[in-house]
């Protein structure tokens, strides 16, 4: 039950990544919830950085004909909402990620991977101690 419920998702992805997105996780609740179809679930490390993240995925997604029906605390930075109708975009700052822990109360849901999600992040070289 895991294939592509919009041929688009990566594009979601792609524009959290930009921003630097972490922990992003795509569930699948078709059948699970009425409201719908695909919860995209990622994090930022600052609440100036959750607003940067949901208003890039905005700007991108318009770019490629989607508008959301709405949008909730984006301005605040602690959860920024995104509702594309079958996809709602979840935006964390991360404490408040962990305390409402949606990834448990979905554990039942199946995620879905896309080419975006799938490659291995990619790391800065390490850098030797310099020890005299």
């Amino acid at each position: 039950m895991t294939e592509w419920l919009d041929p688009n998702l990566d594009l979601f992805v792609q524009a959290a990544l930009a921003k630097k997105a972490e922990r992003i996780v795509i569930l699948d609740v078709r059948g699970k919830t009425s409201i719908a179809d695909v919860f995209i679930i990622c994090s930022g490390r600052s609440s100036r950085q959750v607003e940067a993240i949901a208003e890039h995925i905005a700007v991108e997604m318009k770019q490629h004909g989607y508008r959301p029906l709405s949008s909730e605390g984006v301005k605040e930075g602690r959860w920024a909402l995104i509702d594309y109708g079958h996809i709602l975009v979840h935006v964390f700052h991360e404490p408040v990620r962990q305390f409402y822990d949606l990834d448990g109360l979905w554990i039942d849901a199946p995620r879905i991977n896309t080419p975006s999600l799938a490659e291995p992040a990619v790391r800065p070289p390490e850098i030797e101690e310099y020890v005299e």
